[in-house]
């Protein structure tokens, strides 16, 4: 019996072994066919590329990407009783208001984003924060329905980028303005106006950072060959041929005379005659990228190029160029100027000055729109609507800015008609740009030749490697000894004519009024655009600008009205050094001005 006994207590103990290696087996067959969750020995590093910045000529950073974060909690891990401590905190740190945070707290249970346009300054700030509110207790662990505890407390977490415009108004709408898009839960931007837009590929950033390697004890990757790396690669920077101060000082004129007389806008450019390149390009009405209103709604467009008009007189030297290049016509030819007042067919042109002969340059000095009619009848329709596109109107200016208007004129066949050959001499029944205009006068600062106008001086990436720009072949409009001819009764006009008001002592200074009736409705109605269109010149220094200003109020004439921008811009121009004037002519123009006033004891 005891015997028995004994052998079920070994067989017992054999079963309970048996048993137990079984389960030993199955458990590591089990562990060898199913995946583990082990540590992993590689580690990641991921960062987002950023767009590019927009840089003046002299190196201020006009357009700028800042990263964006937002500031997550979960209100299950915040203690209720220092809840208030939190809030309190968080609005210090943050600046929010103290109110909105506990409306958010209050809205749901769980993870709730508290802000989402944080700063990276701010974002600093609250990782700190968030350290020490677990350091205070403020938040406590909560259980999951599964058993799990959690503590989260306080993520800031990157979650977009914006753009930064630190000067605000200055150089708009030129710099234009761009739109956020979601991109998988990141905030991007992407251009939609002006250099902002025509940049916007250049602009984007390329290649985002992303690294897998080994990782050391202590989690820093270890990189070799094996890591798998990606490097950052930011969007291009634009760099601008406009420096920051010259621009700042003529948006301020285009802004003081804009208000002197009513204007809807004023538009102001400075462009190198040698070069094509801008370095000035203003206007009266502008608006912060960073905070568009309704308000800011028309000034938006680039006007410089997205607003077409009837010139007016500042064509009238465009046709006489044409006449004098096919050798038309002379200088000194006389013209019947019929005492302001032509019946040409069944229209009547008339002249603000009377005039009974004059000669061909003096039609151009004093602005006769009898005396260029007559003239334009010597071209046939072919000659006039060919040279007129030679001078690059109908065609995109070049400029490297979006939604150009290209303008219209007349069909050949309606140019052989002598009254489309009238009207269009001096600028109606045709439409153009402001930048088409200053485009086609630097021809006669420019001995003859025909250039682009360029904003930007060329792209840069992180490394500071430049990408210049491409810049188009001069085309040689009309011979070199026209455009000198067409210079020295430029400066005629100004000197003698109705440019008057433009002359600076120690300079040569040139250039033409233009004023125009505005059509509304289909007729001409009581307002005008008024411009001036120019060079200024030293020794060393060749720049061609022009005014616009769109519906003057107070006033309407060109001359006093356009010119007078001109002359600031020109005054401004000598104050920064852009333009030098010879000594010995300001002493000259000096003691003639003091020889002419009366004597004083």
């Amino acid at each position: 019996m005891r015997h028995s006994n004994k052998s079920k207590k070994i067989l017992a103990l054999f079963l309970v072994l048996l048993l137990g290696f079984v389960i030993f087996l199955t458990v590591m067959l089990y562990t060898a066919l199913h995946e583990r969750d082990i540590p992993s020995i590689f580690s990641e590093e991921t960062a987002k590329a950023q767009r590019g910045s927009i840089v003046s000529a002299d190196g201020f950073h006009i357009a700028t990407t800042q990263k964006l974060y937002k500031a997550v909690v979960n209100t299950r891990n915040i203690d209720p009783e220092k809840e208030e401590l939190f809030v309190q905190l968080f609005s210090i740190y943050s600046g929010s208001d103290p109110r909105e945070i506990r409306e958010r707290l209050h809205t749901r249970k769980g993870s709730v984003t508290l802000s989402y346009h944080i700063s990276p300054k701010e974002a600093m700030y609250l990782k700190t924060l968030a350290f020490e509110l677990r350091r205070l207790g403020v938040f406590v662990e909560y259980e999951t329905p599964s058993g799990q505890r959690v503590l989260q407390g306080l993520n800031i977490i990157e979650s977009g980028e914006a753009r930064r415009y630190p000067y605000g108004k200055l150089l708009t709408p030129l710099l234009g303005y761009p739109r956020k898009i979601e991109e998988e839960g990141y905030t991007r931007v992407y251009g939609i106006k002006g250099l902002e837009k025509f940049f916007d590929e250049e602009l984007s950033p390329q290649q985002n950072k992303a690294q897998k390697a080994l990782r050391d004890v202590n989690g820093y990757l270890i990189l070799n060959k094996q890591s798998d790396v990606k490097h950052q690669i930011n969007g291009l920077t634009v760099k601008l041929n406009i420096p920051i101060g010259l621009q700042a000082q003529v948006e301020a004129i285009t802004d003081r005379i804009k208000e002197q007389l009513k204007a809807d806008e004023i538009i102001a450019t400075v462009m190198d005659s040698k070069t094509g390149k801008i370095i000035a390009l203003a206007s009266s009405n502008r608006f912060d990228p960073s905070h568009i209103t309704q308000a800011d709604y028309p000034s938006l467009n680039t006007n410089a190029i997205e607003y077409s008009f009837e010139p007016g007189s500042v064509v009238k030297p465009i046709i006489f160029a044409l006449l004098l290049d096919r050798g038309l016509i002379n200088p000194y030819d006389m013209v019947n100027g019929h005492n302001g007042k032509w019946k040409m067919g069944r229209k009547t042109i008339v002249d603000e000055h009377k005039f009974s002969m004059l000669s061909a340059e003096d039609v151009l000095v004093h602005s006769s729109n009898i005396g260029i009619a007559q003239l334009a009848q010597k071209l046939n329709g072919t000659e006039y609507t060919e040279g007129l596109k030679r001078f690059g109107f109908t065609h995109f200016s070049g400029i490297d800015l979006p939604y150009e208007k290209r303008g219209s004129i007349p069909s050949s066949a309606q140019l052989n008609n002598y009254l489309y050959k009238a009207i269009t001499s001096y600028g109606y029944g045709m439409r153009t740009n402001a930048m088409q205009m200053i485009k086609a006068y630097n021809v006669f600062n420019n001995g003859g030749k025909l250039i682009n106008p360029m904003v930007v001086e060329a792209l840069y990436d992180d490394e500071g490697r430049s990408i210049p720009m491409e810049v188009q072949s001069p085309t040689q409009v009309i011979s070199p000894a026209t455009a000198k001819r067409m210079k020295q009764i430029l400066i005629k006009t100004v000197n003698e004519g109705t440019g008057i008001g433009a002359r600076t002592p120690g300079l040569e200074v040139g250039g033409k009024t233009g004023t125009a009736h505005i059509a509304k409705g289909g007729k001409y109605v009581n307002s005008y655009h008024t411009s001036f269109i120019g060079f200024a010149n030293d020794a060393k220094h060749r720049y061609t600008i022009g005014v616009a200003v769109i519906e003057p109020r107070t006033v309407y004439f060109a001359s006093i009205t356009a010119v007078p921008v001109f002359k600031a811009i020109v005054d401004v121009m000598v104050e920064g050094n852009y333009l030098r004037p010879d000594p010995a002519a300001v002493a000259a123009a000096a003691a003639a001005k003091a020889s002419a006033d009366p004597a004083h004891d």
